[in-house]
Parts: structure tokens; C-alpha cells; sequence
């Protein structure tokens, strides 16, 4: 066998050791990723990691992960139901910590694919300093998928006493968002529908945006960007198209943001920004927030600027329920002329 020409061995030499550095950096970035699959869940469950099932009670009866607590209905159990923002934290302390979620722990969060409360499961266990929690974006319909065993009997761990520090960098509250709108430094990232980005569909007393925000709604972020409906009309029959797309096609589309910058991101209370955060989190960007109040913060703070500016009609919604309240009387005319005729 001839021997390779000097030039050509080190050029070859400098190749492979090329290719392992890249793919050892390649294994660490998907080791970082918060952002697990099914085989990663396997072998947490393995390691007796805590699995948190965030779907509602009744759905976890039904056939759950192996091992997965569950505290009901994340976006019904750790949110106020007016402002939707966190409940207090001593009753967060005592959820958590009676199903022994302890964010000390490696924590795997789950639901069904796709779900942004899922997201927002992650982000509170992140904003309680969990250094190891992931989110199993797959979730139920990926393991029943992979053909993995449910469980039915409601599992139960050790509960702990929690004293929970919040990490106040990974939110942002309305007067920090009013303080930066202008800065460009900051860029903002509207996750929400097109009709809420243009005022069309108002969820607080005011509809718009904020100055200058991106709009990339958060289902975008799948490959299917229309599942979700798709799925409710009976188009589809599972939720398959709400994988996330590949990190090439994740890259393109916030190729136009700065991964450099501090990022904002909102929606209507928090929870769909969740889930765009933790995206671009997993794609590198350096400083990602989540306006917690979103929409429902800034739109009902009156001085706060906005653009596409609309209004709440209020006359237009009595009229509409007034509507609904005649049809719903006359039906129930209908209905007792329909019995006494029998």
C-alpha cells in the first residue's frame, strides 16, 4: 500500500478530526436540548426521573405514561382565572410539592404533541431554577405511537417541602416591556393568530399589537401549521402534524431575528409564547423572555402604545347575546310546544 503524500495525510488528518468535533458538538447540543423524544423518555423513566403528566385528571385516568404524576389541568391548576397569571407561590410550593415535582430533580413534562401548556409547564419548572427538565414535545400520541406501555393506576411520590426561587430574568412583566419597546437591542416576538396580530380578533379591552413585534404564530413552528383545525374538523385523524419541524426549516423561519439580541415573547397570557421560546432557546438563542401577561397585561393597560389599534365593542356584544338569549327562548318554546303535543 502506498503511503499518502504528507500534504494529503494532514489534510485528511484534519478532516476526521473535523468530523468528530462535529459530531461531538452535534451530541452536545441535542444532550442540552430541552426538547426530548421517546427514546430519551425510556431511559429517563429508567433513571426514576420525574415524569409530570400536565392534562387534566380524568384524561390521565385514561392511560398515562408509566410512573407520570399528575395535579389536573396545568393551565386551570397554576393560573389565576381572570388575569391568568400564576397563583400564589405558596400554593404553587404545596401543588408541586405534594405530587413531589421538585424542580431538583430531572423532570420530563409531557401532554399531548404539540400542546403550549405543556410549554408553560416547562417554563415555571425553568422559572423555579429546575436545571434539568425537558419537555417530551411528542407526548402521549408519540408513545402510544412508539407502542410503549400506558399505566392506569394513578402513581404517587414522595412528597417534599418546596421553598421555590423564582429566576426573574426568564419572565418579563408589562412596565419592563414599556421600557423596552424601543430599545434595539430588544426584538419582540408576537406568537399569536394573524387576526389577533391585526386587531381582527380582540381578546382584551383593546386588540393590536405592540410596536414593532414580529408576528410568527407559534404554529408554525409545526409542520403542519394547520393540524390543530385540521384536527377538530375530523380532516385528520391524529396529531401527527404538529411535530416540530426540522432545525433547518426552524432556522428559516426566525432566520430574520438576531440570536444575539434579547427576545420577547408574548401571545394572549403566556402559554403559546412558552412554547416559541422554548424553540428558540433550542435553536440558540442566547436571551429568551416571556411576557407572562401578554396580551391581557398590555392590551388592558391603556397607555401602553399599540398598533392596528381596535377596540372592544361592548354594545356589539350585548347585541349578539341578546340575539343568542331570544333564539335560546324561543327554542325552549319550541321544545315545551313539542312535548305537550306528545
Amino acid at each position: 500500500m502506498k503511503r499518502l503524500a504528507p500534504a494529503f495525510a494532514i489534510a485528511v488528518n484534519l478532516m476526521l478530526a473535523t468530523a468528530v468535533l462535529l459530531a461531538h458538538a452535534q451530541g452536545r447540543a441535542a444532550q442540552e436540548s430541552a426538547i426530548v423524544d421517546t427514546t430519551y423518555v425510556v431511559e429517563a423513566i429508567k433513571r426514576n426521573a420525574v415524569v409530570w403528566d400536565t392534562r387534566s385528571e380524568a384524561l390521565y385516568k385514561q392511560g398515562h405514561l408509566p410512573g407520570a404524576v399528575n395535579i389536573g389541568d396545568i393551565g386551570q391548576v397554576l393560573r389565576d382565572e381572570n388575569r391568568e397569571d400564576y397563583i400564589a407561590l405558596q400554593e404553587i410550593e404545596k401543588l408541586l410539592g405534594a405530587a413531589g415535582i421538585d424542580p431538583s430533580r430531572e423532570i420530563v413534562v409531557y401532554g399531548f404533541k404539540g400542546n403550549p401548556y405543556v410549554y408553560f409547564g416547562l417554563v415555571t419548572l425553568q422559572y423555579f431554577n429546575a436545571a434539568n427538565a425537558k419537555i417530551f414535545h411528542g407526548g402521549i400520541d408519540d408513545w402510544k405511537a412508539a407502542g410503549q406501555p400506558l399505566a392506569m393506576e394513578a402513581s404517587k411520590l414522595a412528597p417534599v417541602a418546596l421553598k421555590l426561587t423564582p429566576k426573574p430574568e426568564l419572565l418579563i412583566d408589562t412596565a419592563e416591556v414599556l421600557r423596552k419597546i424601543h430599545d434595539p437591542k430588544v426584538q419582540i416576538v408576537d406568537a399569536r393568530t394573524p387576526q389577533e396580530f391585526r386587531g381582527e380578533d380582540i381578546r382584551a379591552l383593546r386588540g393590536g399589537h405592540i410596536p414593532g413585534a414580529i408576528p410568527i404564530h407559534y404554529m408554525e413552528n409545526w409542520i403542519d401549521p394547520d393540524a390543530a383545525t385540521k384536527l377538530e374538523k375530523q380532516l385528520v385523524s391524529n396529531r401527527d402534524g404538529m411535530s416540530l419541524k426540522p432545525r433547518a426549516d426552524l432556522q428559516a423561519l426566525y432566520s430574520r431575528l438576531d440570536p444575539d439580541k434579547e427576545t420577547i415573547v408574548y401571545c394572549q397570557s403566556g402559554v403559546r409564547a412558552s412554547e416559541t421560546a422554548t424553540v428558540l432557546r433550542d435553536l440558540g438563542f442566547k436571551r429568551v423572555r416571556v411576557y407572562d401577561s401578554s396580551w391581557i397585561g398590555y392590551g388592558n393597560t391603556l397607555a401602553a402604545p399599540v398598533e392596528d389599534l381596535t377596540f372592544f365593542n361592548i354594545a356589539t356584544l350585548q347585541g349578539k347575546l341578546g340575539a343568542m338569549s331570544r333564539r335560546v327562548e324561543a327554542l325552549e318554546k319550541e321544545l315545551a310546544a313539542t312535548k305537550a303535543a306528545k
